[in-house]
């Protein structure tokens, strides 16, 4: 029910717009009449209508002085002039006001009432915006902390525009006063400890706890922010006028975070320290400098601080080493032969053992091949207790051995188990998908559309790579197979039926009944009328 306010010096105009019209069927209340307009002024604070009807022609302040009254304080308020043919002129100058409306004397009961139902709707219009409004901007602030968080990975995967950067950060109120800037990557060291001795429900809270601590620790300096990522990481920013000022400080925070989380989690995390870089626009290199130093934590340990310079430095110091062998190892495993994979690692060793170095610091080296070869069963999602039954990882097995020799012999059998469940996989993933194929086929072999694209398109898989994987485990091509699917089932159509041949064409999927036949006799040594007089 919206609110009406009357003025009009004339009390029968007044009473006669009171009470001749229906104002609940209007859906009005009549909250206030008045005589002159500066009544009206000394009211509308109080009674805040939504409408004022007015004369224009009042005692001491006259319509248009209320009307620019309520265009300067009360804007929202709808105001109709009531005028006489003289006033014409100042109902001119109210409409430059925005009055919504006006009416001439003498007016009719029926004139006034399509007015305020015009009103009406334009009023329920606005009522429904200023709603939808407010819920929006209630979305807006329960999501806001989201919006940072999404912006703030945005910043570090590199997917915010340059000129963008600096109005982003301001509207959601990030503090990074810069011109120097370091990422850290922070990750609780055993993922999988967590998820098995807590439920889902708390051990979210602990991942929580991490970024809860490092926030707190973090708030006490100027000019650093922390977020989680989607992979229940907790990454800080951290910035500074200096750069080496910048790296010393973030050392000593990320060591306090360290020693907090053990202290109060009673669990521990490691964390990627990235190279401070100058300008927002390179954030993301540090955070994926970071991530790269926080992968070291398999080779040096859980439970520390890692900076990505100490670690590049000390590689470097270790001499020269050819990565290519890697990739060749890795490659060997997805789709060489035994004897490939052999003859790489023994390459790879030589190559280790003409660089000079101890064992220890072979060590290294071999971690990495390590790592590189559990991103593959990663990528396959298979499991290490497919490759061993060993408890330990294989990342700290390797230093049972003292010599490269010993570690050749176990690396060569390690990968030979890897290839093998790889084989495993891949021979199960076929077979997985050639049933699909099969059943797809079975239960549409009738519809005349049905193709290889189709059937690829089914089960997301290239043309030439489902003809291979299917030839190999039918011994036979999808036309062929289709073919004897739709033959099957049109002689079990000729056994049991009186359909006419061009019938049963169509039936198991044949558009053509010439064509049909030409295939029965071809599939089976007999026209359609000789297999059906053998019934």
């Amino acid at each position: 029910m919206y609110k009406i306010l009357i003025a009009d010096d004339e009390a029968n105009v007044r009473e006669g717009i009171r009470d001749n019209l229906n104002w609940n069927e209007l859906g009005f209340e009549v909250v206030g009449d008045f005589e002159n307009g500066r009544e009206v002024i000394h009211a509308v604070a109080g009674l805040q209508p939504d409408v004022v009807l007015t004369d224009i022609n009042m005692p001491f302040v006259d319509g248009l002085e209320v009307t620019r009254y309520l265009f300067e304080n009360f804007p929202q308020t709808k105001v109709i002039i009531l005028t006489g043919y003289d006033d014409f002129e100042y109902a001119q100058q109210a409409l430059k006001m925005k009055v919504h409306d006006y009416l001439l004397k003498p007016n009719t009961a029926s004139e006034l009432r399509q007015i305020l139902s015009r009103l009406k709707d334009e009023l329920d219009e606005e009522a429904n915006k200023t709603e939808d409004l407010s819920k929006l901007k209630q979305r807006l602030r329960e999501s806001f902390p989201l919006v940072r968080e999404r912006f703030l990975n945005q910043l570090t995967s590199g997917s915010v525009r340059e000129g963008e950067m600096v109005d982003k950060l301001s509207y959601l109120e990030i503090q990074l006063k810069g011109p120097h800037y370091l990422v850290a990557v922070i990750d609780v060291d055993d993922h999988g400890e967590l998820e098995r001795f807590y439920p889902e429900s708390e051990s979210e809270l602990l991942y929580f706890g991490v970024f809860n601590i490092s926030e707190e620790i973090i708030a006490r300096y100027d000019g650093g922010i922390v977020f989680q990522n989607n992979n229940e990481k907790t990454i800080a920013i951290l910035s500074g006028d200096d750069d080496e000022m910048l790296f010393e400080s973030a050392l000593k925070i990320l060591e306090e975070i360290n020693a907090s989380v053990k202290q109060h989690l009673k669990f521990t995390v490691s964390i990627g320290v990235g190279d401070v870089c100058s300008g927002l626009s390179d954030i993301h290199t540090s955070h994926k400098r970071a991530a790269s130093a926080l992968d070291y934590r398999f080779l040096l340990g859980k439970n520390r601080v890692i900076s990505i310079n100490d670690i590049e430095g000390d590689l470097q110091a270790r001499g020269p080493y050819d990565k290519a062998w890697e990739k060749q190892l890795v490659l060997g495993i997805k789709s060489g032969t035994m004897q490939d994979i052999e003859l790489i690692i023994q390459n790879m060793m030589k190559n280790l053992k003409a660089l000079y170095l101890p064992i220890n610091r072979c060590y290294i080296h071999i971690q990495q091949i390590m790592i590189s070869i559990m991103d593959v069963l990663y990528e396959l999602d298979i499991h290490e207790d497919a490759i061993s039954d060993n408890e330990s990882s294989p990342l700290t097995e390797i230093y049972q051995f003292k010599t490269l020799d010993e570690v050749e012999i176990w690396l060569s059998a390690y990968c030979q188990r890897v290839s093998v469940a790889i084989s495993d996989k891949r021979d199960h993933f076929g077979r997985v998908q050639v049933s699909k194929a099969e059943a797809y086929i079975q239960a549409n072999y009738a519809d005349q559309m049905i193709s290889l694209d189709s059937v690829c398109k089914h089960l997301t898989m290239s043309k030439s790579y489902f003809s291979l994987l299917f030839k190999n485990y039918t011994s036979d091509t999808f036309i062929g197979y289709l073919t004897k699917i739709r033959i099957e089932k049109a002689k079990e159509l000729l056994k049991h039926t009186d359909l006419k041949s061009y019938e049963i064409a169509d039936r198991v999927g044949y558009a053509d009944p010439q064509y049909f036949s030409l295939i029965f006799k071809k599939t089976t040594g007999m026209t359609i009328t000789e297999y059906r007089g053998l019934m």
